[in-house]
């Protein structure tokens, strides 16, 4: 999607869509990594496709794998011997920047990673001394974060690191991940503040586990990943159920109705937890063997809530809370403030121009509705802001997106997936 400004459309009803929502990011990258590292051919059915997902496609085949694209959108991934000498473009992907690293250490030479400008401020220091300490030599000239190198020698001696993950998670699934390929295995323990978005691990835990590696979990704060073959994937992709908080955001807001199909029943992703979060404000939620349906009511209520294991869900709900009927409390959410940019700050400025009453705190945001007026919302390169203007705009004319482009990091097809949901307005012809 190009970049460009966007003026966020006004709702002139109640919504009443169906939605039809991509691949999950999360496990799409997941499987992408395991598919390279798989004894055989694997197929990834209905992946996502979006700058993240193309550009964890792109570095695997910079270290060897085959990642072809079929006629009906599945990517067939053929694993090949990991070879050194490329450069890794991973743009803002935290997936890329923290999954590839170990995966290059069983390359047979050096491979480089860089990406965005905004990239380098991305914590990456865990990771990076924890390949280190299990024998993979690293250059990153003690920045700690991108550009850096990772010198492959074509096996890696494995073992016990002791790291902090309370900036991410996306550090222990990144050692986990390869860890069956690496000669001793590997056992991560985590000692520091509470780990954010535990939910992402227990996803990495359960797609190695489809793919035949032995993972022992059973200790707090501490995973065991067994020396093993990596089983070839034949999986279905669920939906991003991340992604869909902003269109179930938009029957809360328009008091309308969105149905998403295919809502699991059960998940490891994170953004389920956006069921109850819309509950908590009003909504009524149902979840039965055809998907989530949301319908909203004549009003939003304020919320005390926490989002440690739902980080990902704190910008649109942050807009929900200034359209609210009441003051809402985030809590549980420093971490973000180290991704794509400072979440909380970026948050914390942009509803301040448009009118709401918004404290940062220690460890999320304090939000006071006030009438809002439109003006132009800034994303700071980060797909989850332009999702927020969004929901903002269905009520407050003149929100003026910028950089709607910025969304193709994870949902390339947003403003056209938007307008039609807006389309299927109450009272509007199919």
């Amino acid at each position: 999607m190009p970049s460009h400004d966007w003026d966020a459309p006004v709702a002139e009803g109640a919504v009443d869509a169906h939605v039809v929502l991509p691949g999950s990011k999360s496990l799409t990258n997941r499987y992408l990594v395991l598919a390279a590292l798989a004894s055989d051919v694997s197929r990834l059915r209905a992946p996502l496709r979006s700058r993240d997902t193309l550009l964890m496609a792109e570095a695997l085949r910079t270290l060897g794998a085959d990642v072809a694209d079929v006629d009906d959108g599945d990517w067939v991934v053929t694993p090949g011997p990991f070879r050194g000498g490329g450069r890794i473009d991973c743009g803002l992907a935290g997936n890329v920047m923290r999954f590839v690293p170990p995966l290059a250490g069983l390359a047979d030479g050096p491979v480089a990673f860089d990406g965005d400008p905004e990239a380098g401020r991305r914590p990456m220091a865990p990771v990076l001394g924890a390949l280190g300490a299990l024998g993979v030599r690293v250059e990153d000239d003690g920045r700690g974060g991108l550009p850096f190198t990772v010198h492959g020698e074509g096996r890696v001696r494995g073992g016990s690191v002791t790291i902090d993950a309370s900036a991410s998670s996306q550090f222990v699934s990144g050692l986990l991940l390869s860890a069956a390929r690496f000669e001793g295995g590997v056992t991560v323990h985590h000692d520091g503040e509470a780990v954010p978005s535990l939910p992402h691990i227990e996803m990495t835990v359960e797609t190695l586990r489809d793919a035949g590696v032995v993972v022992d979990d059973g200790d707090v704060h501490t995973w065991r990943v067994e020396p093993s073959e990596v089983n070839a994937l034949d999986v279905q992709v669920e939906p991003d159920l991340s992604n869909a908080a902003q269109f179930l955001a938009a029957a809360l807001v328009t008091g309308g109705r969105v149905h998403v199909p295919g809502w699991p029943q059960y998940t490891t992703q994170g953004g389920d937890y956006v069921r109850e979060v819309l509950d908590m404000m009003g909504a009524e939620v149902l979840l039965d063997r055809s998907g989530l349906t949301v319908t909203g009511g004549g009003s939003i209520l304020g919320v005390d809530v926490d989002l440690h294991d739902s980080s990902e869900l704190t910008p649109v709900v942050a807009a929900l809370c200034a359209l609210a009927d009441g003051p809402s409390i985030i809590r549980g959410v420093a971490h973000v403030r180290g991704h794509e940019t400072d979440r909380l700050a970026a948050l914390h400025t942009e509803l301040t121009r448009l009118g709401a009453g918004v404290e940062e705190t220690d460890d999320g945001l304090r939000i006071t509705p006030e009438p809002l007026r439109g003006r132009t919302f800034r994303t700071y390169a980060d797909h989850r802001m332009v999702m927020a203007a969004a929901v903002l705009g269905l009520v407050v004319p003149g929100v003026v997106v910028e950089d709607v482009g910025t969304v193709a990091k994870t949902m390339p097809e947003f403003t056209t997936l938007w307008g039609r949901m807006l389309a299927e307005r109450v009272g509007a012809e199919a």
